[in-house]
């Protein structure tokens, strides 16, 4: 069993941190908010740090999952952040789905102190959290990566790695682009079927079936059409995600017409109150008309 510690308990990084827990790892943890730690506490085996430094000075492999580049480099950086308590050839895994940018630059800072750095951005949302069945995608250097797989499939079901530093991050961008698409293609089809008379139960049933079949499609079709989107991965994350696309995609030429569209799709939900719920709300534009 590993010393790990996991820096960041939201939705994502509570449950995260309570398989490595479950798997027999040494758990050491730190949230910014102190009784959400407190809270992680009492529920399982474990210790809590007053910083981020402390965690990962009883570590060998740090876990992060925050917010954005912002809180990433506040966390890992500076006389308090992880980089400063990790030994010698420790590595830290992020999970923030943050910008290429940010990790190819905490890879170098890490690199030449004798660390090591991967970015890890995960899908699968808060379910796959709790169940422990998330898609992990990686960049970094392949000795590292060798070392932290094993623990990762503690909540992960398929872990890859996909090239050099940020290349975790890339495709994590490709997998938004494919999501935002999707779910606005689904919101469409569900909206046209309710207004042309038919069943949506018999007609996703139907079409599940065949080359339309998704993820969205077999997990989202009921709650849209009932209008339900009081849980799942928020549209706010979701435009700050997009917003991390269209930003490389300005700089590597991309052209990306449709996700640019769901992007103001989604400042409209979010104009209407809506920034808190699923990204499946895509379907509220449709209904309003």
């Amino acid at each position: 069993m590993t010393r790990v510690a996991f820096i960041g308990l939201g939705v994502m990084g509570f449950p995260m941190a309570g398989h490595l827990a479950r798997r027999g790892h040494e758990v050491t943890v730190f949230n910014r908010t102190a009784a959400r730690a407190e809270q992680w506490c009492a529920r399982h085996p474990g210790g809590r740090a007053p910083s981020p430094r402390a965690a990962a000075a009883q570590a060998d492999i740090v876990f992060t999952c925050v917010g954005n580049d912002a809180d990433l480099r506040s966390v890992t950086l500076g006389d308090d952040g992880a980089l400063a308590g990790l030994a010698a050839g420790g590595i830290l895994v992020d999970h923030t789905t943050a910008s290429a940018d940010v990790a190819r630059e905490l890879a170098a800072t890490f690199a030449a102190s004798g660390r090591h750095f991967i970015d890890a951005p995960v899908s699968g949302g808060q379910a796959g959290a709790e169940n422990g069945t998330l898609t992990i995608m990686c960049g970094g250097e392949l000795e590292a990566f060798a070392r932290a797989e094993p623990v990762l499939h503690a909540y992960g079901k398929a872990i890859t790695l996909l090239g050099p530093a940020g290349a975790g991050q890339l495709t994590k961008m490709v997998n938004q682009i494919c999501i935002g698409g999707l779910l606005q293609a689904l919101a469409e089809a569900i909206n046209f079927a309710q207004r042309a008379g038919l069943e949506p139960e018999q007609v996703l049933a139907t079409v599940s079936k065949g080359a339309a079949q998704s993820w969205q499609m077999d997990n989202r079709w009921r709650t849209m059409a009932e209008g339900r989107f009081d849980f799942g991965f928020a549209v706010d994350l979701m435009r700050k995600d997009l917003g991390i696309v269209i930003e490389e995609a300005r700089r590597n030429g991309s052209a990306l017409p449709v996700t640019a569209l769901v992007d103001q799709l989604y400042a409209s939900i979010q104009d209407r109150g809506g920034g808190r719920g699923d990204t499946s709300s895509l379907i509220l534009n449709l209904r309003s008309r």
